[in-house]
């Protein structure tokens, strides 16, 4: 196997990780770095790691309404990343704000520690990183295989069409899915 077995992981798709930890007996639930840990961690140990339940102080009340404000906390199950939700944000932060990657991990960590944040922190926060970006580049997040594919190929080949890009990536990813089945064969007991 030319690649590790994560960096083959993370080249399935969600619905392929769920379909191998079905097949491995393994909780199906989460995010697609969730899946990939979580199966990585089974084909490495053996053992099975248990879904962390998010604390309740991060979780809204089922039926209870929140505002958009400054000093109300952002929940899981309140929150929204609308339209209604981008102008609030906006108006706190400046006509640049959009919804990012980084600031949904933030929140979901948060949430997760038991943390959730308000409005107004995560206001900061965004803003806070959207000026550190400006002057330090960001690796591209692992789970964003393809993006990182095409990047590198265009890098590569700038006249690369995206069509033959796209013939590349399934070729690859088609050979991650074999040599993972194949790994496991090879080394997990029936």
């Amino acid at each position: 196997m030319n690649k590790s077995l994560k960096e083959c992981l993370l080249l399935f798709h969600v619905a392929e990780l769920k379909e191998l930890a079905s097949c491995l007996c393994l909780h199906v639930k989460g995010t697609k770095m969730a899946l990939v840990h979580r199966i990585l961690h089974f084909l490495e140990t053996g053992e099975k790691i248990s879904i962390s339940t998010l604390p309740s102080i991060s979780r809204a009340i089922r039926g209870k309404s929140y505002l958009l404000s400054e000093n109300e906390l952002m929940l899981k199950g309140s929150y929204k990343n609308d339209l209604k939700t981008r102008l609030f944000f906006k108006q706190l932060i400046g006509d640049h704000f959009h919804f990012t990657a980084f600031g949904i991990d933030w929140l979901n960590e948060r949430w997760i520690e038991g943390k959730p944040p308000t409005y107004l922190e995560f206001a900061k926060m965004w803003q806070s990183e959207y000026e550190r970006r400006k002057i330090t580049s960001v690796e591209p997040k692992e789970e964003w295989a393809y993006i990182n594919f095409v990047q590198k190929s265009l890098q590569d080949n700038p006249k690369i069409s995206k069509e033959k890009i796209n013939q590349l990536w399934e070729k690859e990813r088609q050979k991650c899915k074999h040599d993972v089945y194949k790994w496991i064969d090879q080394n997990c007991p029936k």
